[in-house]
């Protein structure tokens, strides 16, 4: 493990909860959208109204409220998406987050203390819609968070600064005509270094540059462990 994901994994020896708390993390159930997930055969993964009903699939099979996975996930999900196939270049497929999917308007929480670094809706369709991203400074190492897919009202009142405590009321998650075409959920992110980007930061990658990313946004459940 490299210093940062040292520190994520320390900071806490128990699970840490992102979203509402009237959704328990034992009602967590895991969610592989994989392009070799043969259950998506069939399924117009990038349709939010085809993928919903997948994961509703998935939650009543197994019990559960929330839907979770993704990390360096290779997705189908984004085919449709221009931003993402670029003609001359190789395709952006990798997720670098992991997916928390859950109704719209459920309360996103802070998992860390932290500032308000920016924020920005990003409004192209396939992007995160409205993005929050949170600097915190623990132990003197200083990293981001990133929350995309929320509610418009999320944005409001915010202010490059303000704090936000663990715990504490960070946003909303957004609809579909909001978050940009994708089915409910949030996009949770952990960056080292923002590269001079503000109220974003890409949450897919190409193969070719995996390596970068992987050491750049480590593994999310290394400090929520769930």
């Amino acid at each position: 493990m490299n210093e940062l994901e040292q520190l994520l994994f320390s900071y806490s020896e128990k699970s840490i909860t992102i979203l509402d708390e009237a959704l328990p993390i034992e009602n967590y159930v895991s969610l592989d959208l994989s392009s070799s997930n043969s259950d998506l055969n069939g399924v117009n993964i990038t349709d939010p109204n085809e993928c919903q009903s997948y994961i509703d699939s998935i939650l009543k099979r197994q019990g559960g409220k929330v839907a979770h996975g993704g990390y360096l996930e290779q997705r189908n999900l984004y085919a449709d998406k221009s931003g993402f196939n670029e003609k001359t270049q190789p395709p952006r497929n990798i997720h670098l987050g992991i997916d928390y999917w859950a109704p719209a308007g459920t309360k996103v929480i802070t998992p860390l203390d932290g500032v308000v670094h920016s924020f920005k809706n990003n409004a192209i369709r396939g992007d995160y819609g409205p993005t929050i991203i949170l600097e915190h400074n623990i132990q003197g190492l200083v990293f981001y968070t990133l929350y995309g897919h929320l509610s418009l009202e999320s944005l409001e009142g915010l202010s490059v600064g303000k704090e936000f405590a663990v715990g504490s009321l960070l946003a909303t998650l957004g609809t579909p005509d909001i978050n940009v075409n994708y089915a409910p959920h949030l996009h949770f992110q952990i960056i080292h270094d923002l590269g001079g980007y503000t109220g974003d930061y890409p949450g897919v990658c190409a193969q070719k540059d995996l390596d970068y990313y992987r050491k750049n946004c480590p593994d999310p459940n290394l400090l929520l462990k769930i």
